[in-house]
């Protein structure tokens, strides 16, 4: 099969509806020749994967904001993992806009392909597009996703001074005896840079402060979003668990029903047996007193 067709091919699987995907993939990998083994190696997105995969495909501005956005929200904290000035608070807020209405256009598929949105499918959706961009494919996820932390600023360099070395503060140059004034403005700006250095260190140090308050937030939103994980198997275990409570309830049900049916057949069989040999005994009866009537005529 072609490249080109094939990669259709596998996006309209990421499009179908969810109960549709193992049978589609199947079916595609019978024919796919030797990319078969490939696609038989594709898995069935879970449903908070499947949810954000349709914003790729059916609302892409929505989808493209959010990428954007999370870009734009990498590049600050280089940005300023690098030294530099950035906006964190406003790229941050952006980014959160982006999530909240990719969110909302998530649910709004899951609601319209029949899939229940609870808060555990919800979260799981949330988690996934924080760690948007991804290394798979737009549209094609097959598993949820985590927020990145530091891990996706890695290979940045951090611009700061060697630890316990102090900067060096900027000497006057020498002024000649006749110029007192010049020297009083030398040293004023000499303090002066002293404050700036101090300052600056304040700025580095807050920085720190700040990413490191980050790296909790994505830690503690892994956590949960592994709770949730959790939450969602031990759902589906309970489900799994009531689903063969129900059959077996049924099928003690018709147990008990054929054994009934049963019953009422073997009264009925004896009730009949009753009545035949009921009827036996007289046709017996009737038989000997015909016997009898005959010996008495004939003697």
């Amino acid at each position: 099969m072609p490249e080109r067709t094939l990669d259709a091919e596998i996006d309209r699987l990421y499009q179908l509806p969810l109960d549709e995907f193992t049978a589609a993939r199947n079916a595609l990998a019978k024919n796919a020749g030797p990319d078969g083994a490939e696609i038989r190696g594709l898995t069935k997105p879970p449903v908070a994967a499947w949810a954000v995969n349709q914003v790729h495909w059916r609302d892409r501005s929505t989808y493209d904001a959010l990428i954007k956005a999370a870009q734009a929200q990498r590049a600050a904290h280089a940005a300023v993992l690098a030294g530099k000035r950035a906006d964190l608070r406003s790229v941050g807020r952006d980014h959160e806009q982006a999530i909240e209405a990719a969110v909302k256009s998530a649910m709004d598929q899951l609601s319209q392909a029949g899939h229940p949105a609870t808060d555990a499918t919800k979260h799981a959706i949330a988690t996934t597009l924080r760690g948007l961009p991804a290394d798979t494919a737009p549209g094609r996820l097959d598993r949820t996703l985590q927020p990145g932390g530091f891990e996706m600023l890695a290979g940045v360099p951090v611009s700061e001074r060697p630890a316990g070395k102090t900067p060096e503060p900027v000497r006057p140059a020498p002024q000649a005896p006749s110029r007192p004034a010049s020297q009083k403005k030398e040293k004023k700006t000499a303090a002066e840079l002293k404050a700036i250095d101090r300052a600056k260190e304040a700025v580095t140090a807050a920085r720190r402060v700040v990413l490191a308050a980050e790296h909790t937030v994505k830690r503690e939103e892994f956590e949960s979003a592994r709770a949730t994980r959790e939450g969602e198997r031990a759902a589906r275990a309970l489900t799994a668990a009531r689903e063969a409570l129900e059959a077996a309830q049924q099928a003690v049900e018709e147990a008990e029903a054929d054994e009934k049916k049963a019953a009422r057949a073997r009264d009925e069989a004896e009730r009949k047996a009753r009545t035949a040999e009921t009827a036996l005994d007289r046709a017996r009866a009737e038989a000997d007193e015909a016997q009898r009537e005959l010996t008495r005529l004939n003697s």
